[in-house]
């Protein structure tokens, strides 16, 4: 057996829910952040929904000694929320903005300001080059009736594909953040399956933490009863994520989560529940032929994924149906108002070609009335660029999943005439081929 390096990396991530003026107890809720990241002395810290600059300049200032390095990932009108703390040199650092992600007009949700995206940082682990990922996806308002669903399926689309395309010199990926999905939903699937990224709670060899590892619970005093529905206990839906390459292997040895309330304190650090995982990374040299951890065979995972991509490009041909539809009634609407000025501008015009008449409306509700199509007309005409916009992107990453199922079926059809015992086949260095793998 080839000798092994083993290096230990404590990784945390936590939505702080940190917005000023409206998140309760914010101020006070990141001083026990910060008091709790400098007693655990993680080596990555991932977090989510640091809105206001000045709260991580705090933490920034806080972590100094602990966690030299840190990166705010700054993106929308209010931010992106997203920032990294580590013990580690950041070496490099990039971000990618979700080209769709809820709509400006729902303010009360909040989404579309923040500019959800997806932040990355290169580390140097121990001589292991590691992609670090820190994301947060649009929240999922309604269970029933969830009316972002297809923008977050594009959004885990493009996840999926920013992790791929730029993870491949990578020996560890580790993502961390709140996806918004649940386990088996179709977004996590699809992040999962394409990526190969491993989830920590289901990997790990021990565990300490809320039931099921769930991070959104009825029993944390910021969250109402009411927003779980139709899940008593609570859900999943913040994850610490990992994979390995050739020649590193990661395992799970520990993984927690709080539970509500800080023991001592009367709060809890969020309205999620912060997540701990300890990965061992083990770098062999040189990569190891003989271990094979997957019991699926090529065949079952690309007809898997195959599946999965045309339940995905279903949900966006959904989405694709709504927004037409909102874009046609945007422009009917705004016709609607242009008929209404100029019948406006017809009665403004009959004094000036009946000598005489005199105005039947008084000019006040002329102004009135200008104002009100002006209105409509400026309403309509944004609503319009920007449902145009939304089709534009749902339909080129429809064109995307369209090109990349057609790949995966090839593939497929070619396993099935090579591969009829469903026999794992092995590139000359010794990776298995699978569905996995960057497209070729």
């Amino acid at each position: 057996m080839a000798d092994k390096d083993c290096v230990g990396v404590r990784v945390f991530s936590l939505n702080c829910w940190g917005i000023r003026y409206l998140s309760k107890h914010c101020s006070q809720r990141y001083q026990m952040i910060g008091e709790m990241l400098c007693k655990e002395q993680h080596d990555i810290v991932l977090l989510q929904e640091v809105w206001s600059e000045k709260d991580f300049l705090y933490l920034k200032t806080k972590l100094t000694s602990t966690h030299p390095h840190s990166h705010y990932f700054k993106s929308g009108v209010i931010g992106s929320g997203l920032a990294i703390f580590s013990k580690h040199r950041i070496h490099d650092t990039f971000l990618y903005r979700y080209s769709l992600n809820g709509y400006p007009y729902m303010a009360h949700h909040g989404d579309w300001f923040g500019g959800k995206a997806v932040g990355m940082a290169i580390l140097n682990l121990a001589g292991l080059t590691a992609n670090i990922y820190v994301t947060h996806l649009h929240a999922e308002y309604s269970r029933e009736k969830d009316s972002y669903l297809s923008h977050r399926v594009v959004q885990a689309w493009e996840l999926q594909q920013f992790i791929r395309h730029t993870s491949t010199g990578a020996d560890v990926v580790i993502v961390g953040g709140d996806l918004n999905m649940h386990p088996q939903d179709l977004g996590c699937r699809l992040l999962m399956s394409y990526t190969g990224l491993r989830d920590s709670y289901v990997e790990t060899a021990k565990f300490d933490g809320c039931e099921n590892g769930m991070t959104l619970i009825a029993d944390n005093l910021f969250i109402s009863k009411n927003e779980l529905i139709p899940f008593e206990k609570g859900i999943r839906i913040d994850y610490i994520l990992f994979k390995g390459s050739s020649k590193t292997d990661i395992y799970c040895d520990f993984m927690s989560t709080t539970k509500g309330s800080v023991p001592g304190h009367a709060l809890p650090y969020s309205d999620h529940e912060a997540l701990t995982a300890e990965l061992r990374l083990e770098s062999h040299i040189p990569a190891q032929t003989g271990s094979d951890k997957t019991q699926d065979t090529p065949t079952e995972k690309l007809a898997e994924l195959v599946d999965t991509l045309t339940e995905a490009r279903t949900e966006v041909k959904v989405g694709l149906h709504c927004a037409e539809r909102m874009r046609y009634t945007a422009a009917r609407t705004g016709v609607m108002g242009l008929a209404l000025l100029f019948l406006e501008l017809a009665i403004a015009a009959v004094p000036c070609f009946a000598l005489g008449a005199e105005q039947p409306f008084p000019r006040i509700s002329f102004y009135l009335l200008a104002a009100l199509c002006f209105a409509i007309l400026l309403t309509t005409f944004l609503l319009y660029i920007f449902y145009t916009m939304e089709l534009k992107s749902l339909q080129g990453a429809e064109d995307q999943m369209r090109l990349a199922a057609g790949s995966l079926q090839e593939k497929l059809r070619g396993f099935s005439v090579t591969q009829p015992h469903s026999v794992p086949q092995r590139s000359p260095d010794g990776e298995q081929l699978c569905a996995l793998d960057p497209e070729e």
